[in-house]
């Protein structure tokens, strides 16, 4: 297409100088803010947030959640996926479209339906009242419970449709041939289907647990102020507190979990291809 390589790095240059300049300067002026004390570079405000048993709390929480939602989108998405794949390519198209709708919809619409749901005269009371589980409303909202569910809803599309894509490049004859050898549905998932789809495992698990770990306002409507998260928190410091160092001490975190969460699952699938 280009008559030599620096004619198309020329062409790519501006491209990338905007996105140093808009986005990669002022992530790198932040995140230098949490190393910055009295006397130069300095730990001391990561030493301060964790030595906070209110953010000892908060982060233990936000990892939880956020290893619960994948470990969840994961076991749902494998089911779901493999469903969709084994349909026929007409109701294929149409399951397919029904994953996606979720993703055309804006979060925050998709979060406050929650509210409706779950409220004290929602339909999971109604419900619950209706059969005689409980005489009073249950208080689900501003709960980890609630939490957990919007993000589950949140992210379960893309992992999967991640699943969905590493499933259609398995070889169709695999399942069946374990099947005839005389494998159960447990060695054939464990020995078969995972190996083969460990690819599209790490991106839909990376996506779902990075979404998890930085979405806001999920765990700001559903979770309020009586389950903070690190998301959350970082708004509070920065909004209210006017704590750069501290906000730039959570942004580090959650860069950090985000990569050493991929690395981890990563790591996990190249041990179990071995």
């Amino acid at each position: 297409m280009f008559q030599n390589r620096r004619e198309g790095l020329a062409l790519a240059l501006p491209a990338a100088v905007f996105a140093c300049v808009v986005f990669l300067v002022p992530v790198a002026i932040l995140l230098s803010e949490g190393f910055r004390g009295a006397a130069g570079f300095s730990l001391t405000p990561y030493v301060e947030f964790f030595s906070s048993p209110l953010n000892r709390a908060v982060f233990l929480r936000t990892l939880k959640l956020g290893a619960l939602v994948t470990l969840v989108a994961a076991v749902i998405g494998y089911a779901a996926a493999y469903a969709i794949v084994n349909l026929s390519p007409a109701n294929r198209g149409r399951v397919f479209g029904l994953v996606v709708l979720p993703l055309m919809i804006s979060p925050v619409a998709r979060t406050y339906a929650w509210l409706v749901i779950l409220g004290r005269t929602g339909f999971v009371n109604q419900a619950l009242t209706l059969v005689g589980l409980t005489d009073e409303p249950i208080r689900f909202l501003f709960t980890e419970t609630a939490v957990f569910i919007g993000l589950l809803q949140l992210f379960l599309p893309l992992m999967i449709i991640s699943l969905i894509s590493a499933l259609e490049n398995m070889p169709r004859d695999a399942v069946p041939a374990a099947r005839v050898l005389g494998a159960s549905w447990l060695q054939v998932f464990t020995r078969v289907i995972l190996p083969l789809t460990k690819e599209g495992l790490v991106i839909g698990g990376t996506l779902v647990f990075t979404g998890s770990l930085t979405a806001y306002i999920t765990p700001a409507i559903l979770g309020g102020s009586k389950v903070l998260m690190l998301e959350t928190l970082l708004y509070q410091r920065v909004t209210v507190a006017n704590d750069f160092a501290s906000a730039a001490v959570i942004a580090m975190i959650l860069i950090v979990m985000s990569f050493s969460a991929n690395l981890l699952l990563k790591r996990l699938a190249r041990a179990r291809g071995r």
